[in-house]
């Protein structure tokens, strides 16, 4: 019989090799009574910096006597348990004359692909870009102070924006569709307790090979991969697609999954000029905060010896007030990278390796704008918006994709730095100091200086005394949205048509963008049959 404990507090020193024995101790069983255990969730409870937890949500299998629906004095709890089922749906019956294609390499067109793969439909995956292979020495180069490549760089190629912003597999949703999606990503080269730690890290050295595994387990399953290679137009016929056109030629096909990212913005205008319906969408920007890595640690441990048990700190902070301020895709250890998809903008992201080694902490800083600010009704109003901040960061440093910078206690006084003043960084290429009020649009402006000495207050004075500010930070999620069915998930009135994953405004991050993608092709699978 199966049992599910959650609140399940455990010192930090203590290993997940003592965890049935733990259990059994807690609940008053014999040796041997459980036969199986396996961790579905794991977090860390950092409340009290001297003696810190592990907080368990554990699945067991063995004992056939109570407890049921017991809750301890801690909030331990157990209770009978019944697993969800990723069920294999049947499949389709309507012809599918074509082989169906993927838009986009991300995380939502590898899982897609992948799942079409498995199933025989032997997809066809498009990339603007290039293979990882060639990705790394490309943006090796740039990070040297090489030309920038409007093809090949931290947003194109495959694996897309995610295969190099960080590696978190951190989600809001919860289900089958997840476990499977993490599932998939251990059998491709991740650690397998991805699939229960409550904030799962990739790292970003390591998703190139992932990126790589999905391909070629794809391949090996009848898909094929096609670098190089641009959507430039869609063909209908009586609101059914026909093809595709690309910038290698035309592919003929009814079934199509649109996995670009949020940083597409030239085939959302294409899109646009092409009549299907785009609407603006409420989306976050703001700037990053860069601290030393030891502040983050001696604050959020207290004692130094948790460091070597957990690896490097981090943090998640929300400034309430009119609008909220809060971080996002914070990476300890790790290091600032630009995310430019167009030559003659800045915009910046975040990045570490799967050893979180470097002494640079960073994070977002983040409010949500809303579209009735845009200034526009345009559906790219959003981008307009972005590429407005994102051409001032870039002409603020003369041009050299160098990041602009700012003490966060000057940001807030309004002062205006020396450009010739050197502060402490981890962005490759070089910074340069100015205000940063210049890149960013006045709501949000006024929201980071409200919202920066609460979290200052958070933290006992610990949080801006060192900190530095780089920006604009403005890709944190789309702009846009693309309208589709809520029950046939393809566009209204075209029929073949699936957006999908952050670019269409569905997703957030790489699990939630991999899971709809998924459930695209979940979709197709269920009403067409593989293609002969």
């Amino acid at each position: 019989m199966l049992f599910r404990i959650t609140n399940l507090r455990v010192p930090v020193e203590r290993p997940e090799s003592e965890l049935t024995e733990i259990v059994s101790q807690r609940l008053g069983l014999g040796s041997g009574e459980i036969r199986s255990l396996k961790i579905l969730r794991k977090s860390l409870d950092a409340r009290q910096r001297d003696s810190l937890d592990f907080v368990y949500t554990l699945i067991i299998d063995g004992f056939e006597r109570g407890p049921v629906n017991v809750r301890g004095r801690d909030g331990l709890q157990v209770e009978a348990y019944s697993p969800p089922i990723f069920e294999e749906l049947p499949r389709g019956t309507a012809p599918m004359p074509y082989r169906p294609v993927i838009v986009g390499s991300g995380p939502a067109g590898i899982l897609a692909g992948y799942f079409l793969a498995l199933q025989g439909y032997r997809p066809i995956i498009l990339e603007r870009g290039k293979a990882v292979r060639e990705r790394v020495p490309a943006i090796r180069s740039f990070d040297s102070g090489g030309e920038h490549d409007p093809e090949n760089n931290y947003l194109f190629g495959e694996g897309g924006a995610g295969c190099f912003s960080d590696g978190k597999l951190t989600c809001r949703i919860t289900g089958p569709d997840v476990d499977w999606v993490l599932e998939r990503f251990v059998e491709c080269g991740g650690r397998p307790s991805l699939v229960y730690e409550n904030r799962p890290h990739l790292g970003s050295n390591k998703l190139p090979m992932i990126c790589r595994n999905f391909r070629r387990k794809t391949e090996a399953l009848g898909g094929e991969y096609r670098f190089d290679c641009r959507m430039e137009g869609l063909q209908f016929s009586s609101g059914q697609l026909t093809g595709i056109e690309t910038s290698s030629g035309f592919i003929q096909t009814q079934h199509c999954v649109i996995a670009i990212g949020h940083s597409a913005r030239d085939t959302y205008e294409m899109l646009v000029r092409s009549g299907l319906p785009l609407q603006p969408k409420a989306f976050q920007l703001g700037l990053r905060i860069e601290q030393p890595q030891d502040v983050i640690n001696r604050h959020k441990y207290g004692r130094p010896e948790y460091l070597q048990l957990l690896g490097a700190a981090d943090y998640s902070l929300v400034a309430k007030g009119q609008r909220d301020l809060f971080t996002f895709c914070m990476c300890a250890g790790g290091i600032v990278i630009p995310s430019i998809s167009e030559p003659n903008m800045f915009c910046s992201n975040g990045m570490s390796n799967s050893r979180h080694d470097t002494p640079f902490a960073n994070s977002g800083l983040v409010v949500t704008l809303e579209p009735d600010q845009f200034g526009s009704d345009h559906p790219l109003a959003g981008v307009r918006l972005q590429q407005k901040y994102e051409a001032i960061a870039f002409r603020m440093t003369g041009g050299n994709y160098l990041a602009p910078v700012q003490r966060a206690r000057d940001f807030l006084a309004d002062r205006t730095p020396d450009p010739k003043e050197q502060l402490p960084s981890s962005y490759p290429r070089g910074t340069q100091s100015h205000n940063l009020a210049a890149v960013l649009p006045p709501p949000i402006l006024q929201a980071m200086k409200a919202g920066l000495p609460v979290m200052d207050r958070q933290w006992r004075g610990q949080y801006l005394p060192d900190a530095v500010l780089v920006g604009p930070e403005m890709r944190g999620s789309s702009p846009v949205r693309i309208d589709r069915d809520r029950v046939s998930w393809e566009i209204p009135g075209l029929k073949g048509v699936y957006p999908v994953g952050e670019g269409a405004g569905y997703a957030g991050g790489i699990v939630t963008a991999a899971v709809d993608g998924l459930r695209a092709a979940r979709k197709i699978v269920s009403v067409y049959r593989s293609p002969d």
